[in-house]
């Protein structure tokens, strides 16, 4: 029988329909059935979404806005032209004069407005109005090729929304040796499932929050407050976008929805709207959707990043953080007083920012894709793993020529990262050592915060210098090694593992001391001992296996290429932690229910409500365990998988312990550069800031690096060179 008659013949026909229907029932579950299943399994909502602040503008209010945009826009530029010095009248008139002519008001105004004014927008929506232009954008790649891509499938895939990836190309290693997601089980690893140092420390449990202030000013009264995970992320649900961490499953249309497409991309964006709001669905993040921002749209600039990465570079309490100057109408956002990081990137503390350089400048995005460079040591995910941002990428392998000892300063990039010099200290305020478990009452905020058990800025203290060549481990360790290749250098036992700084010890101390007055049950040395050598919480079973570990399955990585001398900013932190899934690198820490933590102090009762959490119920249940959590706990070093002993029995913690993790994590800083650089004898005098015994040199060489002809007499100071902006 030819092959059309095979076609024709009804039994033929009869399976073709059956199959073609069975394949439109599997799609039509898939899309129905599928979403409805998954929001029961992880106990998630969806649901519509409406905002204050979108409201449809009669022609008379538009075009009120538009003039007065445009006058603000023009009124900067003309600024930014006109001479200030000379008389402030005279000045004045020229500014008047120039922003009013025809060409400037063309030439200034922003752009949007006149899109708007021919398309008759008079309400902006969302992601429904950018797309009514923006269905597609053209992408221009690293390798100079372009591409058209869809517009709104490219956001929804990039981290900024769904901030985790279970694609490879991961710096970071597991104690296992294995590069993270290099294999054929990959899982998603990421923001949304890491365990950081904040209560709820889950994205799924710490989402949003009304937490029920009582502070001083208040006299009793309770002031709700804003808190939580999505402050700082652009989906406006009422969760992170979890379906993006299950095999198979789209985040719903109801939840692209609610992306915030304006924080990114509008230059006059009330921050006063960015607080949590309460519907009938639960709580979500409110967010600017005025025509008024919509109108405002332009090009991407460093304070439109700020709005949320100042939190972690600079931080709340940094004077120069705009966001943390507009906290909400009502419901204001908590402010978060120690600093992750330490090193803003503002004009005031930063030699690029001050030039002018632009965030996407050194961080040049690919669509919605914005690369964070080939370099990492933690398991934050990265749009494009492969493209560098690096100082090289500017300023070369030989930045100093303006001294007469350039050949002798860039022969150190051999051997020092540029920010080593050049970012001589961190904010005062930068967290180095925090305590989850034994919180203290601010009485101004009114609330319970974890106690900043030690803080410092300072090099030696909290600026630290490790060897290092990209890779890291999976608690955010920089790995590398001596030049000399020898083993003396061990930064997971020794230089990552223990503070010896008498003067931190001695504020350690101080602060247990005080901690006790309010925690009877804290011993003093104990406590002083487990944060400042954590090692000491293993047993010597535990430190042997740790030893075998680093030494068969890290020391290789350590190998690798070439490293360099980084700074690095350290931290540890006490939290709550599930022993019964422990190794040597420590166990896997549980979070904190937010209005339970802030409200009571209570930090068990704290971490008892958040377990409950559905999410976390199914991480101990089989289903995650074979998908992920085998996997997660084979790169923490942990063997035998997964344990799915769950850590709550009729109201009761069971197997938990409190600890400081088991090492300090070391946290990359590449910004708050200084034109200044360290000096020479900065690093290589006696008692330098650079240990050099501790980075793994013999003696004859430490004695070599700190007398050198060249502290005898000293070159003229050095500062960037003319590559600098």
């Amino acid at each position: 029988m030819n092959p059309i008659a095979r076609l024709l013949d009804p039994k033929t026909q009869g399976r073709l329909i059956l199959g073609a229907g069975v394949l439109v029932v599997l799609a039509l579950a898939y899309r129905v059935l599928y979403p409805v299943l998954f929001e029961t399994y992880v106990g998630k909502t969806n649901a519509p979404l409406t905002y204050e602040s979108s409201r449809r503008v009669t022609e008379a209010e538009f075009e009120s806005l538009a003039w007065s945009l445009s006058e603000e826009a023009r009124r900067r530029k003309a600024e930014s032209i006109v001479s200030a010095d000379q008389d402030p009248f005279a000045r004045q008139v020229k500014i008047e004069m120039l922003m009013n002519t025809a060409s400037f008001i063309r030439d200034s105004q922003p752009r949007h407005i006149e899109y708007f004014r021919k398309a008759g927008i008079r309400q902006y929506e969302g992601p429904k109005t950018c797309l009514t232009c923006h269905a597609t954008i053209e992408v221009e790649h690293a390798d100079g090729t372009r591409s058209t891509v869809d517009t709104l499938d490219d956001l929804v895939n990039s981290v900024h929304f769904k901030f985790q990836s279970a694609s490879g190309g991961f710096s970071t290693y597991g104690y296992d040796g294995r590069q993270v997601n290099a294999g054929p089980h990959k899982i998603p690893v990421g923001k949304i499932d890491r365990a950081c140092g904040i209560p709820g420390s889950f994205t799924w449990t710490g989402w949003a929050a009304l937490v029920a202030s009582r502070p001083e000013h208040a006299k009793g009264e309770v002031v709700l407050r804003s808190e939580g995970c999505g402050q700082c992320h652009i989906g406006g649900n009422y969760q992170p976008a979890t379906e993006k961490m299950m095999p198979i499953g789209d985040v719903p249309s109801l939840a692209k929805e609610g992306i915030d497409c304006l924080i990114c991309h509008a230059a006059d964006y009330d921050l006063n709207r960015r607080i949590v709001i309460q519907d009938q669905y639960g709580l979500r993040w409110d967010q600017d959707r005025s025509l008024r921002a919509a109108l405002s749209v332009g090009p991407i600039r460093t304070e439109n990043c700020l709005r949320c990465h100042q939190h972690n570079m600079g931080g709340d309490a940094y004077v120069h953080n705009a966001a943390a100057q507009a906290l909400g109408y009502q419901h204001q956002r908590i402010l978060h007083h120690g600093a992750k990081r330490g090193n803003p990137f503002s004009p005031q503390d930063d030699a690029h920012a001050a030039a002018g350089i632009q965030c996407i400048d050194c961080h040049r995005p690919e669509g919605h894709k914005i690369p964070r460079g080939r370099m990492g040591v933690d398991l934050v995910a990265n749009d494009l793993p492969g493209k560098e941002v690096s100082c090289e990428t500017c300023h070369t392998r030989a930045p100093h020529n303006h001294s007469k000892d350039k050949a002798l300063l860039n022969g150190h990039i051999a051997r020092l990262a540029c920010e080593t010099c050049h970012i001589p200290r961190l904010e005062d305020h930068n967290v180095v050592l925090r305590d989850w478990v034994h919180p203290t009452w601010n009485p101004e905020e009114g609330i319970w915060e974890p106690t900043d058990v030690y803080r410092s800025g300072e090099p030696g203290k909290g600026l630290i210098y490790l060897w290092f060549n990209g890779n890291g481990t999976f608690l955010a360790n920089a790995l590398g090694n001596n030049p000399n290749g020898t083993d003396t250098y061990d930064p997971l036992m020794q230089q990552m593992a223990r503070i010896t700084d008498p003067e931190v010890i001695a504020a350690v101390r101080a602060k247990a001391i005080e901690l006790k007055e309010r925690y009877p049950d804290i011993e003093v040395e104990r406590y002083v001992r487990m944060a400042t050598d954590p090692l000491s919480q293993l047993t010597p079973e535990q430190l042997e296996r740790r030893r075998a570990m680093i030494q068969t399955n890290l020391r290789a990585v350590m190998n690798e290429g070439k490293s360099r001398i980084y700074p690095f900013k350290p931290f540890n932190a006490m939290m709550y932690e599930d022993m019964s899934n422990q190794g040597p690198f420590g166990a896997m820490i549980l979070p904190f229910d937010y209005n339970v933590y802030y409200e009571t102090g209570d930090t068990q009762a704290a971490v008892k409500r958040a377990i409950q959490d559905p999410i976390v119920r199914r991480m101990y249940q089989e289903p995650f365990k074979r998908y992920m959590m085998d996997e997660f706990m084979a790169y923490f070093g942990v063997s035998g998988g997964w344990k799915t002993i769950y850590p709550l029995v009729e109201d009761r913690l069971v197997n938990v312990e409190p600890h400081w993790m088991r090492q300090m994590g070391t946290l990359m800083v590449n910004h708050g550069i200084q034109r200044k650089g360290h000096d020479c004898v900065d690093c290589h005098a006696p008692n330098g800031l650079l240990d050099f015994e501790r980075l793994g040199y013999p003696p004859e060489r430490v004695a070599e690096l700190q007398d050198l002809e060249l502290l005898r007499s000293p070159p003229a100071t050095e500062t960037l060179g003319s590559t600098a902006p």
